[in-house]
């Protein structure tokens, strides 16, 4: 995967748009196909009958937004039409008889959850008539029946059930605001609809292009034989809805009978589900968007919950696969990383390379991408608390976009976008091993999308997860997200200063950390306790200011039968820079499965071996001494199940004296409990 900064923002708009598509293969119109237009050949005596009967469906534009930019936007090089107009063209329709009208379903469902307002119809002569009830709808067939309030007088289209293969057709459609096109070609042929068969599309080879979804495909005389929907990537050929189907579907009811997939980032298994749900109708739009999307959450919940179930036996941390991560220790990366199931059944970490981009007095933000989201790091520069990022959301996006590196494309130019304002939702999550997130969402309106931001808070900043969706699919997304929170690695770093400020505001500690005593003054102490370990030093051993770092490497393990995420991994140095530190590893018995790597790393730690005889050694101009530590036997013959690598290491060359004097000295105030 690319990682550059702005690729990062590219990849995830292009998420949003493309999220577990029920129809692989098949672009929607309204979002990807690119205008060819073509000569119209239709009888000139039915053209404006044709005109009269097809709208465009428009939604409006958002008069203001939160945004800011880092210069004004160029609306002037935008087309006249486009820069005046107060609504986006996104489909057509036409009429059906003297009450109904008639889109795809796709077009209409752009309307759902919008920021700026419900979808409408607009005429050739820029009247807006606002959407009355929907009377039918089929989200399988891709089609939506409404009418409208205070609804024009026009004469609809004729239909024609029975169109001729191979006769000349002609698609209509409003160009994505330019006026209705028409565009004609053949009607080539005929194929199953991709399920069950249980439809026969129209393949036609006349051009479309955006804003053709929903619009009429006509016949040499000008009567409606179908809905134009959707085209093949891989051929110059349309597909179109027979309008017999629409005819002789059922009124008054809406219907989804379609085929999932669903997935999540963290395993290459897939789940193939059905949403399948009837309910009544006429709706308003809002009351139809309500419905439709309180019972498509239930059904993504379902899924997500058959996916999981489906995978229980091998889900992190079940399973032989998890072991290995269950018997490592954490690296002390303090970038936010996924842990994800491979093709071999072993449960990795996703380690991806951050793209970093520096922020002022010491900060900067760390963004990569993997799958759907972006993962990053906000390190906050020194002159901003982490009480203000708490409480100043805009804030806290203001430098996370300087990493993101969002920009907004007008005529010729793009235009980074430099702040999204206050978020509109936020809300606090717990996951299953008591890190507690904060999740905030942004809009975006000028694109019709939302912001999902997650937010775990570390010293320095915040580490966290993003993803740009559209409204329709907001639910999913954060269900996903929530899902995900399960499967993170992740270190705890920061400056003695960083970690005063974060242990301060307890609410926002994971349990994990909650629970542990760290305390210090400068140039006096350091002390730390778990209900694993203790110890504690002076200046004596290393130097103790605001400038030590402290990394609190985090590891899944079991814990007297137990799966935990805990401490397993403790360095503690003089400053960032150099490497003189305190490092204490955590190592449990392997079990029966694992390599050799992890026995022969056992019994090294088992019998004291080398390098963890108190033998000092040199490598990569520092000296290291190490040592093993368990807790007291509770019987004499009793073999611990959990070893802790302790370990002292100077920059340069260092006498053998004075580094054992170094071990000792941590060792005599070193204490562990844990068996």
């Amino acid at each position: 995967m690319k990682n550059s900064a702005c690729s990062i923002w590219h990849s995830l708009s292009l998420l949003a748009f493309m999220r577990r598509s029920a129809c692989a293969g098949l672009a929607w119109f309204a979002l990807f196909a690119m205008p060819v237009l073509h000569a119209a050949t239709l009888d000139p005596a039915v053209l404006p009958r044709v005109q009269a009967a097809t709208f465009e469906v428009v939604i409006p534009k958002p008069t203001t937004e939160p945004i800011t930019y880092e210069k004004p936007l160029p609306l002037d090089q935008l087309p006249f039409q486009e820069r005046n107009d107060k609504y986006y063209s996104v489909g057509t329709a036409f009429a059906l008889d003297d009450k109904h009208y008639v889109t795809a379903a796709h077009v209409l469902a752009l309307g759902i959850g919008s920021l700026t307002g419900e979808p409408a119809l607009r005429d050739a002569n820029g009247h807006v008539y606002a959407i009355d009830k929907i009377t039918r709808f089929s989200q399988q067939q891709d089609f939506i029946e409404f009418t409208l309030k205070n609804p024009p007088k026009i004469v609809p289209l004729e239909t024609n059930t029975q169109p001729v293969m191979n006769d000349v057709v002609y698609a209509v459609g409003n160009a994505l605001g330019t006026g209705i096109v028409i565009r004609d070609g053949l009607y080539t042929s005929q194929t199953p609809e991709d399920e069950n068969g249980r439809w026969q599309w129209i393949r036609f080879s006349a051009a479309a292009s955006p804003g053709n979804s929903g619009g009429p495909l006509l016949d040499k005389n000008g009567k409606v034989i179908g809905i134009v929907e959707m085209k093949s990537q891989n051929e110059n050929l349309n597909f179109a809805l027979p309008i017999g189907e629409v005819l002789k579907a059922p009124a008054d009811l809406a219907v989804a009978d379609l085929r999932m997939i669903y997935s999540l980032d963290i395993i290459e298994d897939k789940h193939a589900g059905v949403f399948k749900v009837q309910f009544p109708l006429p709706k308003s739009f809002a009351d139809f968007s309500a419905t439709f999307q309180k019972l498509s959450n239930k059904n993504a919940d379902q899924l997500l919950h058959e996916l999981l179930a489906e995978n229980a036996a091998t889900m992190f941390p079940n399973g032989q696969g998890a072991n290995r991560r269950l018997h490592s220790s954490s690296n002390g990366n303090p970038f936010l990383n996924l842990l994800h199931r491979s093709d071999d059944g072993i449960w990795n970490v996703s380690r991806t390379t951050p793209n970093k981009t520096p922020l002022p007095l010491n900060g900067y933000v760390a963004v990569a991408v993997w799958g759907e989201q972006a993962l990053f790091q906000l390190r906050k520069p020194d002159d901003v608390t982490s009480q203000q990022l708490d409480s100043n959301p805009k804030l806290l996006m203001d430098l996370l976009l300087k990493g993101l590196v969002p920009k907004r494309t007008v005529g010729s130019e793009s235009i980074s976008i430099t702040s999204l304002g206050d978020p509109i939702e936020a809300q606090n999550f717990t996951d299953d091993y008591q890190r507690h997130w904060q999740i905030k969402v942004w809009p975006l309106a000028y694109r019709n999308s939302k912001i999902i931001v997650f937010l775990l808070p570390v010293p320095g900043g915040y580490v966290g997860m993003l993803r740009a969706v559209s409204p329709i699919r907001q639910y999913t997304n954060m269900a996903d997200l929530k899902t995900i929170t399960n499967f993170i690695d992740l270190a705890y770093q920061g400056t003695l200063a960083q970690w005063q400020e974060y242990l301060s505001n307890t609410a926002l500690l994971p349990d994990a950390i909650k629970n542990l005593s760290i305390h210090f003054n400068y140039g006096e102490n350091f002390t730390y306790k778990s209900n694993r370990l203790d110890f504690s030093y002076t200046p004596t051993l290393q130097a103790i200011n605001k400038d030590s770092q402290l990394t609190l490497g985090m590891s899944y393990f079991k814990d007297h039968g137990k799966v935990v995420w805990d401490v397993s991994n403790i360095t503690v140095k003089a400053d960032a820079i150099d490497d003189n530190g305190i490092r204490i590893i955590r190592q449990s018995a392997p079990s029966g499965d694992l390599d050799d790597d992890y026995r022969s790393q056992w019994n090294k730690l088992s019998h004291r071996s080398h390098p963890y005889d108190s033998v000092p050694y040199s490598k990569d101009d520092v000296t290291i001494i190490s040592t093993v530590g368990d807790a007291p036997a509770v019987t004499a013959d009793a073999k611990p199940d959990v070893l802790y690598q302790i370990s002292y290491t100077a920059e340069g060359p260092h006498p053998d004296d004075v580094m054992k004097e170094k071990l000792n000295s941590l060792l005599s105030k070193l204490h562990i409990s844990e068996r």
